[in-house]
């Protein structure tokens, strides 16, 4: 348990930088947006890209791995909706009240964690799990948001503008550069190698200093909006069901499928679970402001998740991989 934290602290830490730099005015609200374009257009995109690069086509292209994780991702939508949808929480707030109990944050966080616990092996699986998330699981929850809407946008037309922003998103890009590359066994001259890797290198601390930033910066906002409330009730079950539900369903349909002659590795498998132990996207909380949702819940369910996964997450890379 001791080299677990000892590899997990560093990544918490920081983003318990960001957040208290935030906190405490030594980052500039207005510079947040700033660093998270950074992470988002230049060095997260060139990290996936690295990996994407050095990961085996057949691993970036495990059908088996997607549908698993996809189920469990439709599963957890399901579940977070049917709990929740009551009262004051409409189809908007439970819809994205379901993204962040079922989108992990793995692009910011979960790929060089994983990868510093696991070796680079992990990030194939990783990878999946984003497109995933980015293609199904938030294009059906924007979807299943506008169907109690007054705005006149209907689900499909919804669905359908969730998939352009998909495809403006550079991570997806990334990776199926990444791929091509890979498959076709391209070498880039060394300066561009060079400069990529430079920006690789800065996405996982700047990404998790970020992370801290934006969860103070929901907060702050959050808690600066005193038109409503938010009752612990309405925002920690859906953060526990996100860190003890999730891996515990993954765990659970991958363990079934495995039995039933699917064939996904042990490895692969111990890769998913731990990704949906993770602590809920912190993009989550853009998305949720952008479409009029609850913001203050879903930057609440975001932290205390986070805090949380400290300790939940460290115990599950314990139960799992039994270091």
């Amino acid at each position: 348990m001791l080299h677990i934290l000892t590899v997990t602290f560093p990544f918490f830490a920081l983003v318990l930088c960001g957040y208290l730099a935030a906190r405490r005015g030594m980052l500039p609200l207005a510079a947040i947006p700033g660093l998270n374009g950074f992470v988002l257009f230049f060095a997260l995109p060139c990290m996936l890209y690295r990996f994407g690069a050095s990961t085996p086509i057949t691993e970036l292209l495990d059908v088996h791995v997607a549908l698993t994780y996809l189920v469990c991702a439709l599963v957890m939508v399901g579940f977070v909706v049917a709990v929740t949808l009551h009262g004051r929480i409409g189809w908007n707030d439970a819809a994205f009240g379901a993204l962040v109990g079922a989108f992990p944050n793995t692009g910011f966080m979960g790929v060089p964690l994983l990868v510093a616990l696991l070796g680079a092996k992990a990030a194939g699986p990783a990878i999946v799990t984003i497109l995933v998330d980015m293609v199904f699981t938030s294009s059906l929850c924007i979807a299943l948001s506008r169907l109690g809407g007054t705005d006149g946008v209907s689900a499909t037309q919804a669905a359908k503008n969730a998939l352009k922003g998909v495809a403006a998103n550079p991570m997806p890009w990334s990776i199926l550069l990444g791929a091509l590359v890979s498959a076709l066994q391209i070498e880039f001259p060394k300066p561009v190698v060079t400069t990529v890797g430079l920006l690789a290198d800065a996405a996982s601390p700047v990404a998790l200093f970020t992370i801290g930033a934006v969860l103070a910066r929901s907060q702050m906002l959050a808690k600066d909006d005193k038109t409503h409330e938010v009752h612990w009730q309405e925002y920690v079950p859906v953060a526990l069901i996100k860190l003890f539900l999730h891996p515990l369903l993954v765990l659970l349909v991958g363990v079934s499928a495995v039995s039933l002659g699917v064939p996904i590795d042990k490895f692969a498998l111990t890769v998913l679970v731990l990704l949906a132990a993770l602590p809920s996207a912190s993009n989550v909380s853009l998305l949720a402001e952008r479409f009029g949702a609850d913001n203050g819940r879903i930057a609440r369910i975001i932290l205390v998740s986070t805090a949380a996964a400290f300790f939940t997450f460290s115990g599950a890379v314990a139960l799992m991989v039994g270091i």
